[in-house]
């Protein structure tokens, strides 16, 4: 399921075995959701995340949305079981909703911080087991500090500032690497970075994943299916549509001979 690599071994070292058979479990394979990936450019936050959900060695799904829209200014990125992902989203968007309606005001970036956390403690028992962990990236803006922001999470909850960036799924250690390189002796930082410059960026680093990770779907020319990739800034989440993509992918991410 691709969780973050430290986390994960020290579970192993202490005798925990996600995924073992249990009565829930055992016998079948869930659908998992991989690479996500989230840095800041110019104007804002970029988050990304391929397209493909596997059960164990099987591609079951390669339209899969992983860059889930919470409200106006915050979305998190899914790596993990999508369908408990999908419903933390759905309770998120909710209580955020509510928070609004009854308060005359959106709820701060610090609680929604909060709110993330909670749910992911919440869903450590079915995390241990190995049939909902989830991994998660979640970006927003944040109005009292007048920036965009990048936080992740292990599957207990605890969450940990991306100042410039971070990533999850089993295709993040190879994009990780990446990124580090680029941020620190690329031309100019990540954050420098135009929206068209960023959005190549992240097309690359997918590609890079997916060429690593069979886990990790790759850009299907011939479907016309490309990455997800959303821009957060302080007017909003932005969706950038695939005709960009495709013509930033043909003309800056495929190499011609």
């Amino acid at each position: 399921m691709g969780m973050q690599g430290d986390f994960y071994q020290l579970l192993k070292e202490q005798g925990y075995q996600l995924g073992a058979s249990t009565m829930a479990g055992e016998g079948r394979e869930f659908m998992t959701a991989t690479t996500i990936l989230a840095f800041k450019y110019r104007d804002g936050v970029l988050v990304a995340g391929d397209r493909r959900a596997t059960a164990g060695n099987m591609v079951m799904y390669d339209r899969t949305d992983k860059v889930l829209e919470i409200d106006r200014h915050s979305v998190m990125a899914i790596a993990g079981v999508p369908a408990t992902a999908y419903e933390m989203v759905r309770v998120l968007e909710h209580s955020f909703k509510y928070y609004r309606r009854t308060q005359l005001q959106e709820l701060s970036f610090e609680g929604k911080l909060r709110a993330v956390s909670k749910l992911l403690k919440d869903n450590v028992p079915a995390a241990l087991s190995g049939t909902g962990a989830v991994v998660p990236v979640f970006a927003g803006y944040d109005f009292e500090q007048e920036a965009a922001k990048i936080y992740f999470y292990d599957i207990l909850g605890a969450e940990f500032e991306g100042v410039e960036y971070a990533v999850s799924g089993s295709g993040s250690p190879t994009i990780r690497g990446i990124l580090h390189y680029l941020n620190t002796w690329g031309e100019r930082p990540l954050s420098a970075s135009t929206e068209e410059e960023a959005a190549i960026q992240a097309l690359r680093l997918l590609t890079s994943a997916a060429e690593f990770d069979s886990a990790t779907g790759g850009v299907n020319r011939e479907s016309n299916l490309y990455p997800i990739i959303k821009l957060i800034a302080k007017d909003g989440v932005r969706v950038m549509p695939d005709d960009q993509l495709k013509r930033l992918f043909e003309s800056k991410v495929v190499r011609h001979v």
